[in-house]
């Protein structure tokens, strides 16, 4: 699932792979995500990591999106098909939203 075409990226999704998260399902999410951005035929314009761990095993499993800056907790394979729709449709995922940590410029 690889991006040739930077221009067209809107959304990378981060997906922790660190121990807590992967107790919780990590590996799960991460496949659910990727699955869902096929079936979405999202490819093209959303781009899958997976990190270690994010230091926030109290919200395992954890997810982040840039450049939102979107961090989003308690992660499910259901959840992370749903974050990929929600993302399609130009969206957040309110119910899992756990922190925005996105800078804005300032003039």
């Amino acid at each position: 699932m690889a991006i040739y075409n930077l221009d067209q990226l809107q959304h990378h999704i981060l997906l922790c792979n660190g121990g807590t998260c992967m107790r919780n399902e990590g590996e799960e999410v991460t496949q659910a995500v990727r699955d869902e951005i096929l079936k979405q035929q999202a490819g093209g314009f959303i781009h899958t990591t997976r990190t270690k761990c994010n230091s926030q095993c109290d919200d395992a499993c954890v997810t982040i999106v840039y450049p939102q800056g979107d961090w989003y907790g308690q992660m499910t394979p259901d959840s992370g098909r749903a974050l990929v729709q929600a993302l399609c449709e130009g969206e957040k995922l309110e119910k899992h939203l756990i922190a925005n940590v996105a800078k804005t410029s300032v003039n």
